[in-house]
């Protein structure tokens, strides 16, 4: 069986207010599972990143990283009001993708 594209950007967290990490890629099911899993070595196997709190789906590529890089440049307190306005409870999204 083939596995479904899904473009997005996504932000992880280890728990509410906690740190967070923000990624974009083509399959978002399999990416967080990779993430879940601790199968991707750095930043989110080092501080134990598991939740994902927010994603936005996105056409292709390009515009998934575009998005992707603005958001990084954001303050923190944005980025706490973007998953909260989805989220307010930061709870994790994954098993819905499932």
């Amino acid at each position: 069986m083939r596995e479904e594209r899904y473009i997005a950007v996504y932000i992880m967290a280890n728990q509410r207010l906690g740190t967070l990490y923000i990624g974009a890629t083509g399959y978002l099911n399999r990416r967080i599972w990779e993430h879940r899993e601790g199968l991707i070595r750095g930043f989110t196997k080092k501080y134990r990143l598991k939740r994902l709190v927010w994603y936005e789906p996105h056409e292709d590529m390009v515009a998934a990283f575009q998005r992707e890089r603005s958001l990084k440049r954001w303050p923190r307190q944005w980025k706490i009001n973007l998953i909260e306005r989805e989220n307010p409870y930061w709870d994790d999204l994954y098993p819905g993708l499932t």
